[in-house]
């Protein structure tokens, strides 16, 4: 009997490795395509953001690429992925074709999105104009202030049904954190799926907003999307909160 038990669980094995081999060989399950800022201070997140999604799309079957600028990007371009994930880029200083070609992607659901940090870094910056279309898809905010020498908080999650808080905590911590603060909730605009905790900012800031979303979706878009504020530190990836939240937020808005 524990011959027959032992040839049972290596034909099993065997099976599974056949049918993955066989997953595999139909191709990746899907494209994503991420842009990062090559330089700054957010240089080490999306540094620690790179090794982890790569781990991710060798472990999970899709495939990603990832580009520094906006140069590229043009409707046939973005064509080619499923999702756009906006790691710590700014939304500013984008080429125009790139720009009308994310707008299309975005309003005609032709794949998700995912951003993080500095997508929301909404006003006149570096000589640049605000982005009109990109403030009202962020909720209509502008960028006002943020924590610069970082706190801990903690996130309430408010919409625990979303496909995105799947297997996270009512309230999980984030260390070392900027927390921007706007000049308005994004509230009125967007679906928010959690917000910070201004009260346990660890050290205490007077910097706050009151009511202060930091996860939303605007449901507007045809595109699925997603906006999460936090992403400054590259020791978010040892937050298994943190990276759940960010695995969820990929094969949801992948999914059309």
């Amino acid at each position: 009997m524990r011959y027959d038990m032992k040839l049972f669980r290596h034909t099993c094995i065997l099976i599974s490795a056949l049918i993955c081999n066989s997953v595999n060989a139909q191709g990746p399950r899907f494209r994503v395509l991420a842009l990062s800022e090559n330089g700054g201070h957010h240089i080490h997140y999306s540094e620690a953001a790179h090794q982890w999604l790569d781990q991710l799309a060798a472990d999970s079957n899709f495939v990603i690429d990832f580009i520094h600028t906006t140069d590229s990007i043009n409707t046939a371009y973005l064509s080619r992925y499923q999702l756009f994930i906006q790691l710590d880029y700014p939304p500013y200083a984008w080429k125009k074709e790139a720009a009308g070609a994310f707008i299309d992607y975005i309003e005609n659901g032709k794949g998700g999105w995912i951003g993080f940090h500095h997508a929301t870094l909404l006003g006149e910056f570096d000589g640049f104009p605000i982005w009109d279309w990109f403030y009202r898809f962020m909720g209509a905010i502008r960028f006002k202030d943020y924590i610069a020498d970082f706190a801990d908080g903690k996130v309430n999650v408010e919409d625990r049904l979303h496909p995105c808080m799947k297997g996270l905590p009512n309230e999980f911590t984030i260390e070392k954190e900027e927390w921007y603060t706007y000049d308005r909730s994004p509230r009125p605009n967007v679906k928010v799926l959690a917000s910070v905790n201004e009260s346990t900012y660890q050290p205490a800031s007077s910097k706050k907003m009151g009511d202060h979303p930091v996860i939303w979706t605007n449901e507007k878009m045809k595109a699925r999307n997603i906006y999460i504020f936090m992403g400054h530190s590259p020791d978010l990836f040892n937050n298994t909160f943190y990276t759940k939240l960010f695995s969820n937020a990929i094969f949801w808005a992948a999914a059309k």
